[in-house]
């Protein structure tokens, strides 16, 4: 949410700009604003707020994470569908010995037992 007011901030806003732009409740607004100026990310004029040297490089940490963030998340799916692949790939084939064995080949239990997924 801190993220989101410093945004809405930006080189200068009012509290009304930041409320709409962040889509938060007076209170909310109220409470991220105190702590934003407390912290020194955010200065307070009479024009209205800004972002601080300080407000920035978190913003900019922020931009980062939110970048590294989304590449994990998906390399966590694609590795996650592979897994599904690997587990459909041992269940076929899994299948298809049984599938040889009913026919008379010669398939060793454990072969189908020890299959691992």
């Amino acid at each position: 949410m801190i993220a989101d007011v410093l945004k809405a901030a930006g080189e200068g806003a009012r509290k009304t700009r930041i409320m709409r732009t962040a889509n938060l409740s007076y209170g909310l607004l109220r409470k991220y604003l105190d702590d934003a100026v407390a912290i020194g990310y955010l200065t307070f004029s009479g024009e209205g707020y800004g972002v601080t040297e300080d407000g920035s490089a978190f913003l900019k940490k922020y931009s980062e994470y939110l970048s590294r963030y989304s590449r994990v998340g998906k390399e966590l799916e694609s590795m996650r569908l592979e897994k599904e692949e690997l587990t459909r790939m041992c269940m076929n084939r899994r299948s298809e010995l049984k599938s040889s064995a009913n026919k008379g080949q010669r398939v060793q239990a454990t072969d189908l037992d020890s299959a691992s997924y």
